[in-house]
C-alpha cells in the first residue's frame, strides 16, 4: 500500500480495536498519523489498512463484498454503522450477520414483511433473515435437493431467535401438506418453548441461553408442504441441574414449576430460594419475564406437541422429585465411611423425593448411600461416604433429567411426525459458537471442537462460493490456495494418539489424574505447530483454533469425560409404580463383572453425534447465519468494536474475509470501474467506447498484472484496488493543485483591485480633509462677524423695550382704576333689577297653582260619575251574556293546552337561548342602573355648577362683606372639591360602563356563535333524520325479501330437501344447454347473505324438477345461452345482451314465478363464459352487463311476501303491464310501477351482485398481474442510462432506451386499459373505482419497493421516479376527473418518498419541517426508513442529521415499548368499493325498450315479441314524421 499525506487509513488502537486516521507525514520508518479524536500516533506501515473515506458518508452497505477495501476494520466499521441505524442484517456474500438489537423490532417480523421476501431473489432485497430462509427454500424446491441453515454465535447473540424466525417462515411458505391433518407447523413451532423451558437458562451473558446443540430438520412433501420435522439435540450441560453459579439460573422449568401456583402446593413446593439446586444463585427472577405465565406458555406447548394430561402431570412430578432430591443432605453415620440422612428435613425432602418417583423410599436411601460391587465370591455391598452420597444424589439428579429431557425430543419428534418418504428437508442448525474464557474447561474444549469441524465446513462452502463465482464470470482460478484447519482436527480427534482419545484411555484407568493426563498430551504433541504448553501450570495446554488461541485447564477433564451411569438407579426406578418414570429406565445398562457404575465417554459420544451431523451437513446445500451480540451488558445502540471482533474471528466471518483475499477481493461491474477510474484515462473514453475494453486498456495502462476480466465483472487482486485509488488520488490532487492554483491567481488579482481601490479612496480623503479644514476656518471668521452684529442690535432693543414696559404700566393703571368703578356701579343697578323680577314671578305661580288644583279636582269628581254609569251597563249586559262566557272558557282551556304544549315543544330547544336572554337582560338592567347613576350624577354636577353661579353672583352683591366672601370662597373650595370626586367617580363609572359593554359585546358574540352552532345541529339532525328514513326504507326491502326467504322454506319439507341434495339432477335437454347441478362447481362466492343461501331449485325432487322444465319451452334456454356466449354488442351506449335478457324475463314472468330455475341457468352461464373467455375482453363486457342487468332489477324489482291472488287477475295485470311497456317508452323510478318479485327472483338479485363484485375483483386482480413486472421496472432507472446520462458518453448512433421508456409502458397499458373499458362501455362508476385502485396498488408496490432496495434510495433514481409520476399525472389530466378523480391522491406515499429523495440540504431540516412539510402522510418508521437507506449517487450530499435521525430513534423506541409499532410497508387494497346501493345511484336510467333483435336470435319464436315492439316504434316514427 503506497501511502502519502492525506491517505485515509484505519490504525489499531488498544480499546477501540481499529479507528480511523489519516496519514500527515514520516517518521523514518513509521507514519505519523492524525486519528479521528485529534491524537497523533506513530506506526509501521504494514500494521495500516487503507480507508474508503467515501463509505463514511453513507450508513453502510449491505453487502461487505461491496466495500472498496475488504479487510478487517472496514468489516468492524460497516457493521457499527448500519447498526446505528438499527439494520441488524449484513450479507458477506451468501452469509448473513444478524447483529443482536436488544430491542423489539416487530415490523421487521410481521406477515406483510415475509410476502415481500416470499420468492425474491437472493441479494434484491435488503439483507434480512427470511431472505436466507427463502433462498433455502427456493433452492430445495426448483434442485429437488436437501438445505440446511447453520446459526451460530455466543450465548446471547439471538441464535435462538434467529431460528424461530427461520423456522416461522418456513412455516409460512411451506405451511402444511394438504392430505396431513395434523397442524405440523404449529407443532414445530409449538416446541421452541417446550424446548427452551427444558435445555434453556440464564448464563451471565445472556437470560435465555440454550445449553444444548439443536438441529431441527424440517421434512417437505414434493409439493414443498410441510411434511413432518424432527429434532437432534447434543450435549446437554447436564451439570447445571446440580450446580450453578451466580448470576446464573437452573434451567427455566424448574422457576416455572415453583411458581405454578396450585401444581407447586400439590407437589410441596414453594419459593426456589428454598431448594438446593436453585438457590446457589440469588437470581430467581428475569427482567421483564413472569414465571406463572411462562409456565403456562409450557402447559399450553405441551398440549400443542401431543403430551396428554397424564403425561405433563409425570414430567412435573419429576421435576420436583429432583428439587426435593436435591434438599436431602447427609451426614457421617456410625460405621466407618457410611453416612446416614442429617436431619427430619431431609428425611421430609427424602419421602417426598420417593413418593414422586413412586419408589420404595428405603431402597432410594439405600442406592444412595451405598454401592454394589460384583466379585467372584459374590455382590459386595460398600458404604458411601458423604461426599459418596451427595456424589451419587447429584448422578441421579443428573441421569434422571437427562433422560426427561430426551423423552421431550423424542415424543415431540413422534408427535410431529417423521415422513420416512420425503426426499427433501431443510435443516435449521443452533449451536453454541466458538468460546473463549478465563477459564475453560470441558465444555468448552468440546463446543470449539465442534465448531472447528463446522468451520471446516464454512471454509469449504466459501471457497466453493468464490468457485461459483469466478466459473459463472468465466476467468481463471486455478492457482488459488485454499485455507484448512484440518490440522488442528486431527490434532483433537484423530486416533490413536488424539487428544480424545488419550483422554477416554486415562478415564479408563482409576488411578489415572488429570497430571498423568496432561504428562501424556505434551509427550504426545510436543512438536505439533498447533500445540503450546501453559507458561504458568504445568497441567494446562492451548491450542491453536481459527479464531485463536485457547488455553484450557485439564483439572476436571477426566471427571467431566466420565459419565457414569449407577445400575441400582436404574433398577430401582425402572420397578417405579409411575409408568412415565419406569419408561425413562426402561433400557438397563449392560452388567458389570466388578462395579455397578458403568463408564461411558462422553467426547467419545459427541464425536459421533458431530460426525452424524457433519454427515448430514455434507448431504445437504448451507446457508450460513452468523449472530453477534454488540455488547456484554444486553443494552440497545451500544456498540463494542473488541468484542464483536472477537465475535467475527470466532464466528468465521474473517476466515471468509482471509479466503477472499486469498483470491480476488475486488470485484466491480464495468461501468462501476469507469464510472471511479475512467479519470485515469479519459483518452480512451470516447462517443463510442466499451466499459471491458476500457476497463482492460486502464488496468494496462497503470502497468497492473494477475487481474482477470470476467464477462460483467473485474476481478482485482488484494492491493490492486489500492493503487488504483493512490493513482486517482494524484489525478484528483493535481487537478485541485491547477483549481488551486486558478483559485490563488484569482483571489490575488481581487486583493490587487481592491487595494488600489482603497487607495484612490484614501486619496480622495486626504484631499477632501484638507478643503474641509480651510472651509472650516473661513466659516469660523464670518460666523464671528456675524455674531457681533446680531449683539450689538440686542443691546439696543434691550433698552427701548424696559422704557416702553414703563410707560404702558403707567397707562394701564391709571385706566383701571376708572374702570372698575364704572363697573361697581353697574353691578348693583343690575342686582335691584333681578330682585324685583323674582319677586314679581313668585306672586303670579303661587296664584297660578292655585286655581290648576281646583279644576283638577272638579274634573276627577265628573270622571268618577261618567266611570259608575257606565260600571252599571256593563254589570247588566254581562248578566246576559252567561250562555257565551262558558263557551269561551272552554276555548280558552283549549288554548292554554295548546299554549302549554307549544310551550313544551320549544322548551327545549329554546333552554339555552333563555339561559342567554337571561343572562343578556341581567347584564342590560346592570347597564341601565348604571346609566340611571351617571345621569343622576351628571345632574348633580349640573346642579353643583348653577350652584357655583349663584354664589358668584352672591359675592359680586355682597362684595364690600368681606368676612361673607372669604366663607363662600370656602364653600367653594369644597365644593370645587366634591366636583372633583364627582368627576372622577363619573369616570369610574364610565369605565364600568364601558368594560359591561364589551361583556355584553362578548355575551351577544357567544349568543350568536350558540345560535350558530344550533341550526348546524338541526342540519345534522335534518341529515340523520333523511338517513334513518332512508335506511328505514331499506330495512323494510330487506325484510320483506326475507319474509319470502322463510316462506319458502319453510314450505320445502327436509325429506325433499335431503332428497335434493342427494340427487339434484335436471334431465338432459336435447341441445344440452343445461348441465346437471352435481357436477357444477360455483364460479362465484358472494360475501353478501346470498352466498349462504342454497339456489332453491336444488331442493326439488327429480319428478317436480322434470315437470318445471318440461314446463318451459327449451326455445327460452337456447335464447338465453346464445345470447350469453354471444358478444351481441351494444346499442346507443346501452348492453344489449343485459337488455334482451331482461326484457325476455319480463315477457316469460320468471320474476312472478314460485319455482324457477332459469336463473341459475343464467348465473352458471355468465360462469362459464368467464372462465372459458379471454379476460381482456370477456371481464369489461360482463362487467358492463352484469351491472346493467343488475340495475334493472334494483330499480324495478319490490319484493312480495304475501301469496299470490287469483291466477287470472295476476295475468291479466301482468299482461296490461306488458301491453303498457311495448305500448309506450319504457318508464323508470316512480314512472313505472314495481314488480312483484318472488323469491327466485329476489335469490337471483342477490347472486347477480356477488357476481358483478367477483368480476370486478378478476378485473382488479388481472390488471395486478400484468402491472407488477411493468413496476418492477419502473422503481429503479436504468443503470446505464443514468451513468450515461450523467456523463454524456452514451453512443452517437447505438439505439439506447431512454429512461422513461418503462414508464411510456405503464401510460401504455393504462391507455390500452381505457380504450377496453370504452369500447365495452364501461359505466364510468366503475371505471373510476378501478383506476383509483390500480393507482392505489402503483402506489403501494413503488413505496415497499422502495423502503426494501437500497439501490433505489438514490438522488438519481429519486429524479427517474419523479420523471415517470409526473407522467402519470399528465395522464391523470388527460383523463379527466370522471374517470381518474382521485387517483393522484393515491400516489402520496411514493411521492413523499420521492420528493424527500431529490429535496437539497436534508441536512439543514428538522423533523417536524420533513413530518409536517415534506412528507405529512409517512409515518416515523417509513421515514427513517428512508433516511437511513438514502445515499446520494451523483452530488454525493449526505441524509438527515444525526441529531434527527437520533429524534426519530427515540420515537421508535417509545412505539416498540408500547407494543403500537406497525410496519413501514404499505398493504394492498382488496376490498370491494362500492354496493348495490351505490351501483343504483351511480349509473344512469337504462332504457331497454328500443334494443333490436340480433340476428342471430331473430330465428326464435320466443323473442319475437322483440321484432314486434321494434316494428310498432318505427311505424310510430313514421307517423310522426309525416
Amino acid at each position: 500500500m503506497s501511502l502519502r499525506k492525506g491517505t485515509k487509513v484505519w490504525v489499531e488502537d488498544r480499546d477501540s480495536a481499529w479507528v480511523p486516521a489519516e496519514v500527515a507525514g514520516f517518521k523514518g520508518n513509521q507514519v505519523q498519523l492524525v486519528a479521528g479524536s485529534g491524537k497523533t500516533v506513530l506506526a509501521m506501515p504494514e500494521k495500516l489498512f487503507p480507508r474508503d473515506a467515501d463509505e463514511d458518508e453513507h450508513g453502510g452497505v449491505d453487502d461487505m463484498t461491496k466495500l472498496t477495501y475488504l479487510n478487517e476494520p472496514g468489516v468492524l466499521y460497516n457493521l457499527r454503522r448500519r447498526y446505528a441505524l438499527n439494520d441488524i442484517y449484513t450479507y458477506t456474500g451468501s452469509i448473513l450477520i444478524a447483529v443482536n438489537p436488544f430491542t423489539k423490532l416487530p415490523h421487521l417480523y410481521n406477515v406483510h414483511m415475509m410476502e415481500q421476501y416470499k420468492g425474491a431473489p437472493f441479494g434484491e432485497l435488503s439483507p434480512h433473515v427470511f431472505a436466507v430462509a427463502d433462498a433455502s427454500y427456493r433452492a430445495m424446491v426448483t434442485e429437488g435437493r436437501s438445505q440446511s441453515i447453520l446459526v451460530s454465535g455466543e450465548s446471547g447473540a439471538g441464535k435462538t431467535e434467529t431460528t424461530k424466525l427461520i423456522m416461522q417462515y418456513l412455516t409460512y411458505v411451506g405451511g402444511r401438506a394438504a392430505s396431513d391433518e395434523r397442524t405440523v407447523e404449529q407443532q414445530v413451532l409449538e416446541s421452541n418453548p417446550l424446548l427452551e423451558a427444558f435445555g434453556n437458562a440464564r448464563t451471565v451473558r445472556n437470560d435465555n441461553s440454550s445449553r444444548f446443540g439443536k438441529f431441527v430438520e424440517i421434512q417437505f412433501d414434493a409439493n414443498g408442504r410441510i411434511s413432518g420435522a424432527a429434532i437432534r439435540t447434543y450435549l446437554l450441560e447436564r451439570s447445571r441441574v446440580v450446580q450453578i453459579t451466580d448470576p446464573e439460573r437452573n434451567f427455566h422449568c424448574f422457576y416455572q414449576l415453583c411458581a405454578s401456583g396450585k401444581d407447586a402446593e400439590k407437589y410441596k413446593l414453594g419459593h426456589p430460594s428454598h431448594f438446593h439446586y436453585l438457590n446457589q444463585s440469588k437470581t430467581y427472577e428475569l427482567e421483564g419475564v413472569s414465571n406463572a405465565e411462562e409456565y403456562m406458555k409450557t402447559r399450553t406447548a405441551m398440549y400443542i406437541v401431543g403430551i396428554s394430561q397424564e403425561e405433563q402431570e409425570a414430567i412435573f412430578r419429576t421435576l420436583a422429585a429432583i428439587l426435593h432430591l436435591g434438599n436431602v443432605e447427609f451426614s457421617p453415620g456410625k460405621e466407618h465411611d457410611s453416612s446416614v440422612l442429617k436431619d427430619q428435613k431431609s428425611s421430609f425432602h427424602m419421602q417426598m423425593a420417593a413418593n414422586l418417583f413412586m419408589c420404595d423410599e428405603n431402597l432410594l436411601l439405600a442406592t444412595l448411600s451405598t454401592r454394589t460391587i460384583q466379585t467372584r465370591e459374590g455382590i459386595i455391598i460398600k458404604a458411601l461416604d458423604c461426599n459418596g452420597a451427595v456424589s451419587s444424589r447429584d448422578a441421579l439428579a443428573k441421569t434422571v433429567y437427562a433422560r426427561l429431557f430426551d423423552w421431550l425430543v423424542e415424543k415431540i419428534n413422534r408427535s410431529v411426525g417423521q415422513d420416512l418418504n420425503s426426499q427433501m428437508q431443510i435443516g435449521v442448525l443452533d449451536i453454541y459458537g466458538f468460546e473463549c474464557f478465563k477459564d475453560n474447561s470441558f465444555e468448552q474444549f468440546c463446543i470449539n471442537f465442534a465448531n472447528e469441524k463446522l468451520q471446516q465446513h464454512f471454509n469449504e462452502h466459501v471457497f466453493k462460493m468464490e468457485q461459483e463465482e469466478y466459473s459463472k464470470e468465466e476467468i481463471n482460478w486455478s492457482y488459488i490456495e485454499f485455507i484448512d484447519n484440518q490440522d488442528v482436527l486431527d490434532l483433537i480427534e484423530k486416533k490413536p494418539l488424539g487428544i480424545i482419545a488419550l483422554l477416554d484411555e486415562a478415564c479408563m484407568f482409576p488411578k489415572s489424574t488429570h497430571h498423568t493426563f496432561s504428562t501424556r498430551l505434551f509427550q504426545s504433541f510436543r512438536d505439533h505447530p498447533r500445540w503450546e504448553k501453559a507458561k504458568f501450570s504445568e497441567t494446562d495446554f492451548t491450542l491453536s483454533h481459527y479464531a485463536g488461541k485457547v488455553t484450557y485447564h485439564t483439572d476436571y477433564f477426566l471427571d467431566k469425560n466420565r459419565d457414569y451411569v449407577v445400575v441400582e438407579h436404574c433398577n430401582l426406578l425402572s420397578s417405579s409404580k409411575c409408568p412415565f418414570v419406569a419408561n425413562l429406565f426402561c433400557s438397563l445398562p449392560e452388567e458389570s463383572s466388578r462395579s455397578s457404575y458403568k463408564f461411558s465417554s462422553v467426547a467419545a459420544r459427541f464425536k459421533q453425534q458431530l460426525q452424524a451431523l457433519m454427515e448430514t451437513l455434507n448431504t445437504t446445500e448451507p446457508h450460513y447465519v452468523r449472530c453477534v451480540k454488540p455488547n456484554s451488558l444486553n443494552r440497545p445502540q451500544k456498540f463494542e468494536n473488541l468484542s464483536i471482533l472477537h465475535q467475527l474471528r470466532c464466528g468465521g466471518v474473517l476466515e471468509a474475509v482471509r479466503i477472499s483475499l486469498a483470491g480476488y477481493p475486488t470485484r466491480r461491474t464495468y461501468s462501476e470501474f469507469v464510472d471511479r477510474f475512467g479519470i485515469l484515462a479519459p483518452e480512451f473514453i470516447d462517443a463510442t467506447y466499451d466499459e471491458k475494453s476500457t476497463t482492460e486498456k486502464i488496468l494496462k495502462n497503470l502497468k497492473l498484472k494477475n487481474f482477470q476480466l470476467g464477462k460483467n465483472k473485474v476481478f482485482l487482486r488484494a492491493g490492486q484496488i489500492g493503487v488504483l485509488d493512490s493513482r486517482r488520488a494524484e489525478v484528483l490532487d493535481n487537478a485541485a493543485k491547477r483549481i488551486q492554483c486558478r483559485l490563488r491567481t484569482f483571489v490575488a488579482r481581487r486583493n490587487f483591485v481592491s487595494t488600489r481601490a482603497a487607495s484612490f479612496a484614501l486619496q480622495a480623503f486626504c484631499r477632501g480633509f484638507l478643503a474641509r479644514a480651510l472651509y472650516a476656518v473661513k466659516l469660523e471668521t464670518a460666523a464671528a462677524i456675524f455674531i457681533q452684529k446680531h449683539v450689538r442690535r440686542w443691546l439696543m432693543r434691550h433698552a427701548y423695550v424696559e422704557l416702553y414696559s414703563a410707560v404702558v404700566t403707567l397707562q394701564s393703571n391709571i385706566r383701571g382704576f376708572s374702570t372698575r368703578q364704572r363697573f361697581v356701579h353697574g353691578k348693583k343697578h343690575k342686582a335691584a333689577t333681578l330682585i324685583q323680577a323674582r319677586w314679581r314671578m313668585r306672586k303670579v305661580r303661587s296664584a297660578f297653582k292655585h286655581h290648576q288644583a281646583s279644576i283638577v279636582a272638579i274634573q276627577c269628581l265628573w270622571r268618577q260619575k261618567l266611570a259608575k254609569r257606565e260600571l252599571r251597563k256593563l254589570k247588566q249586559e254581562a248578566n246576559e251574556s252567561g250562555a257565551l262566557r262558558l263557551a269561551k272558557n272552554k276555548l280558552e282551556k283549549q288554548l292554554e293546552d295548546l299554549t302549554w304544549r307549544l310551550q313544551l315543544e320549544k322548551r327545549m330547544r329554546v333552554s339555552n337561548e333563555e339561559a342567554k336572554s337571561v343572562e343578556i337582560s341581567r347584564l342590560q338592567k346592570v347597564v341601565e342602573s348604571l346609566n340611571l347613576k351617571l345621569d343622576a350624577s351628571k345632574l348633580a354636577t349640573i346642579n353643583e355648577c348653577n350652584k357655583n353661579a349663584v354664589l358668584q353672583n352672591q359675592l359680586e352683591l355682597s362684595a364690600k362683606e368681606k368676612s361673607a366672601l372669604e366663607r363662600e370662597l370656602i364653600d367653594m373650595a369644597e365644593l370645587r372639591k366634591e366636583n372633583a370626586v364627582l368627576k372622577s367617580s363619573m369616570d369610574a363609572l364610565d369605565k364600568k360602563n364601558s368594560d359591561l359593554a364589551n361583556e355584553l359585546l362578548k355575551a351577544q358574540k357567544n349568543t350568536n356563535d350558540t345560535i350558530k352552532k344550533l341550526q348546524e345541529f338541526e342540519h345534522k339532525c335534518y341529515n340523520l333524520q333523511q338517513n334513518v328514513n332512508s335506511l328505514k326504507e331499506k330495512l323494510s326491502v330487506l325484510e320483506d325479501e326475507n319474509h319470502i326467504m322463510r316462506q319458502k322454506a319453510l314450505v320445502v319439507s327436509p325429506k325433499s330437501t335431503r332428497r335434493g341434495f342427494e340427487k339434484a339432477t335436471v334431465p338432459e335437454m336435447n341441445s344440452g344447454a343445461l348441465v346437471p347441478h352435481t357436477h357444477r362447481k360455483p364460479e362465484f362466492e358472494s360475501p353478501t347473505p346470498s352466498k349462504m343461501i342454497t339456489p332453491y331449485s336444488h331442493g326439488l325432487s327429480e319428478s317436480r324438477r322434470t315437470k318445471l322444465t318440461m314446463e318451459r319451452p327449451q326455445e327460452n334456454y337456447e335464447v338465453l345461452s346464445r345470447c350469453i356466449k354471444d358478444d351481441i354488442g351494444f346499442k346507443d351506449g346501452k348492453p344489449s345482451a343485459a337488455c334482451i335478457i331482461y326484457k325476455c324475463l319480463l315477457q316469460w314472468r320468471a320474476f312472478e314465478s314460485e319455482r324457477t330455475v332459469i336463473f341459475d341457468h343464467i348465473i352458471e352461464g355468465i360462469s362459464d363464459v368467464l372462465r372459458v373467455g379471454d379476460e381482456n375482453i370477456t371481464l369489461p363486457y360482463w362487467l358492463s352487463n352484469a351491472s346493467a342487468l343488475l340495475c334493472l332489477l334494483q330499480r324495478n324489482l319490490r319484493p312480495n311476501g304475501f301469496p299470490p291472488t287469483q291466477r287470472s287477475a295476476g295475468s291479466s295485470s301482468l299482461a296490461l303491464r306488458i301491453a303498457q311497456g311495448l305500448s309506450s317508452p319504457f318508464k323508470h323510478g316512480d314512472g313505472m310501477s314495481h314488480l312483484e318479485a318472488r323469491y327466485p327472483a329476489i335469490l337471483f338479485k342477490q347472486q347477480l351482485t356477488a357476481c358483478v363484485e367477483k368480476i370486478f375483483g378478476l378485473m382488479r386482480d388481472s390488471l395486478k398481474k400484468e402491472l407488477s413486472p411493468l413496476l418492477g421496472s419502473c422503481i429503479q432507472g436504468p443503470k446505464a442510462a443514468r451513468v450515461h446520462a450523467g456523463k454524456s458518453r452514451s453512443p452517437g448512433n447505438a439505439p439506447q432506451q431512454l429512461p422513461g421508456s418503462q414508464w411510456d409502458n405503464i401510460i401504455k397499458f393504462l391507455d390500452t386499459l381505457m380504450i377496453r373499458l370504452h369500447g365495452n362501455h364501461v359505466p364510468s362508476f366503475f371505471i373510476h373505482k378501478l383506476i383509483t385502485q390500480v393507482f392505489s396498488f402503483i402506489n403501494m408496490s413503488l413505496f415497499n419497493s422502495l423502503l426494501l432496495r437500497r439501490e433505489c434510495c438514490t438522488f438519481s433514481n429519486g429524479e427517474y421516479v419523479k420523471s415517470g409520476l409526473a407522467e402519470l399525472e399528465k395522464w391523470i389530466v388527460n383523463t379527466g376527473d370522471e374517470f381518474a378523480g382521485t387517483s393522484w391522491h393515491e400516489l402520496n406515499y411514493i411521492r413523499q418518498a420521492v420528493g424527500f429523495l431529490v429535496i437539497h440540504q436534508k441536512r439543514r431540516k428538522s423533523l417536524d419541517e420533513i413530518r409536517q412539510d415534506l412528507c405529512p402522510a409517512l409515518t416515523v418508521r417509513q421515514i427513517y426508513r428512508i433516511s437511513t437507506m438514502y445515499w446520494d449517487d451523483k452530488y454525493g450530499t449526505q441524509s438527515v442529521s444525526n441529531e434527527v435521525v437520533a429524534q426519530m430513534r427515540e420515537l421508535l423506541n417509545k412505539d416498540n415499548q408500547n407494543l403500537t409499532s406497525n410496519s413501514f410497508l404499505l398493504d394492498d387494497d382488496l376490498s370491494i368499493p362500492f354496493s348495490t346501493e351505490d351501483i343504483d345511484k351511480a349509473i344512469p336510467l337504462i332504457d331497454p325498450s328500443d334494443i333490436e333483435l340480433p340476428s342471430s336470435l331473430s330465428g326464435y319464436s320466443c323473442v319475437q315479441f322483440l321484432a314486434q315492439h321494434q316494428n310498432e316504434i318505427v311505424r310510430s316514427s313514421q307517423i310522426v314524421a309525416v
